[in-house]
């Protein structure tokens, strides 16, 4: 998977940076030919952005389905819940913590930082009115979104009609994503019930499913290194320089605090739940690390992290054979990080305020839909614009941050499979001393 993806790495790296260098020689020579400007920014209208919308929609036609598949198989594959015993319940609430922390340092970036606000009101109001006309539309109705209080969230959770409202009232708009994931633990939960035959015809069903989605994510992706340059050549003519600023502030807060997470957070950790030295603990896993940011993928990194765990960590192989696949899938604390901060980023380019209270749902969300991700690159943008979707924001506003997306998600897979790593070492001190005590 490495060898595949590298070349498509550097093509959209590369892309981005003509679609960045075209766009700035067409500003200069727009400075002294006004005209000539004008009618790139017609060619961009016409031309190029349709071309990046057939990218976007690709990404917008799995997000249902693959939320949903994802989700319930995710659970489903536990097996009974009530014979996965201490060893899950440890695993679980690390998995939560893990993520839950993750998101909260990223929107407390974004909230100090602010990326959005260096754009001008001018450049702002001209972006709510690109990407499809959708901008000002979906601001209003976020006025109408049920208040955060017991009775609102019955509602955004538990809609009368269900199927109504994850497919959408109209062709130009997403379903609700809530009620699609309550709705897909639930039938995880009850899978997990299922005689064992029939719970792995479940799984196959769902698996089938996640994995005919994942395919058309990878045909998506295969567009990208034309898509970007020409979406960020189009955002760069209409709107300017501003973009630039705020996408390099953008890009520059998320990986400082993905950084600090890994780094960081998880270096407490290991002091305070293990008796490692977080340098040299780092210094063992530094071969997994570098596999996982060249391959952008937790899943092609899982071989190499159970290897370490086992021969180089020295952790009990029950342990990582549990936690390392389930943390794959489920301990996704960078792409969880990531989805929070783009939203919030997106919000503040478009100008909707999210309150507190809608942040919180944020984390939450954010937690719930990284579990949901496939560990494949660029796995996490259909359901970014799930998450835009929900708070009353364009969709389309992810083709912003595209075109640094890709250096981002080397990042937070490094981020997930460290992340991964500290967890099942935590959870392995954590038994060793239960073993310990009872022996």
């Amino acid at each position: 998977m490495a060898e595949t993806n590298r070349p498509l790495a550097n093509r959209i790296l590369y892309g981005l940076l003509f679609g960045v260098i075209a766009g700035l020689i067409t500003l200069a020579v727009g400075h002294y030919s006004p005209s000539s400007l004008v009618f790139m920014r017609k060619v961009a209208t016409n031309v190029f952005d349709p071309f990046g919308q057939v990218f976007l929609r690709l990404l917008f036609f799995v997000v249902i389905p693959l939320v949903f598949a994802s989700l319930a198989a995710g659970v489903a594959q536990l097996g009974r819940l009530d014979r996965l015993g201490p060893l899950a319940g440890r695993t679980f609430a690390l998995f939560f913590l893990n993520m839950a922390i993750a998101v909260g340092l990223g929107l407390l970036m974004m909230n100090v930082l602010r990326p959005g606000d260096h754009l001008d009101p001018a450049a702002k109001t001209m972006l709510m009115q690109e990407f499809g006309g959708a901008a000002q539309k979906h601001v209003a109705t976020s006025a109408a979104t049920p208040s955060v209080d017991l009775a609102g969230l019955v509602e955004m959770f538990m809609p009368k009609n269900l199927f109504g409202a994850v497919v959408g009232h109209t062709n130009g708009t997403i379903g609700d994503v809530l009620p699609l994931i309550l709705f897909a633990l639930l039938v995880g939960i009850v899978g997990t019930q299922l005689p064992e035959a029939k719970r792995q015809q479940l799984l196959g069903a769902l698996d089938l499913v996640a994995e005919l989605m994942t395919g058309i994510v990878q045909i998506a992706l295969k567009l990208a290194p034309y898509a970007v340059p020409l979406m960020i050549y189009s955002v760069i003519v209409k709107i300017g320089l501003n973009i630039l600023i705020a996408l390099g502030v953008f890009a520059l807060g998320c990986l400082a605090v993905m950084f600090f997470h890994l780094f960081g957070t998880m270096s407490l950790w290991l002091r305070l739940w293990t008796n490692r030295k977080p340098l040299d603990f780092f210094r063992d896993i530094r071969g997994v690390l570098i596999t996982a940011f060249s391959t952008s993928s937790s899943n092609a990194t899982l071989p190499a992290a159970l290897e370490c765990s086992k021969n180089t960590l020295g952790l009990k192989p029950s342990v990582a054979g549990f936690v390392l696949p389930l943390g794959t899938t489920m301990n996704m604390s960078g792409t969880a990080l990531y989805e929070g901060c783009v939203v919030l980023f997106v919000a503040q380019v478009f100008g909707v305020d999210l309150t507190i209270a809608q942040q919180l749902t944020l984390l939450f969300l954010s937690v719930l839909s990284a579990v949901a991700v496939a560990g494949i690159p660029g796995g996490s943008l259909p359901l970014i614009a799930g998450l835009l979707v929900t708070f009353g924001i364009p969709p389309e506003g992810i083709g912003i941050v595209l075109g640094v997306d890709r250096i981002l998600d080397m990042a937070r897979s490094m981020t997930n499979v460290g992340s991964d790593l500290v967890t099942t070492v935590v959870v392995d001190a954590q038994e060793r001393k239960v073993d310990a005590t009872s022996a």
